[in-house]
């Protein structure tokens, strides 16, 4: 899904692996995050900013794939 946000250009979730996608606008790169709950990707979705929620609630706290 693409988005409004100034730094995260879409995200995209796989319930069912519990991965969350953030492709970032500055790097192009997409950073996939492994064990996000559904609840924390439902709130990012309706976070006023979803730069700051991803940096708040996921970056830092959620396993990188890939990295």
């Amino acid at each position: 899904m693409h988005t409004q946000s100034h730094v995260v250009e879409s995200i995209a979730y796989d319930e069912r692996s519990h991965l969350l996608l953030a492709r970032y606008r500055d790097t192009g790169k997409t950073v996939i995050y492994e064990g996000v709950p559904q609840e924390i990707y439902d709130s990012l979705l309706f976070s006023d900013s979803i730069g700051r929620f991803l940096r708040d609630h996921v970056e830092g706290r959620f396993v990188v794939r890939g990295n």
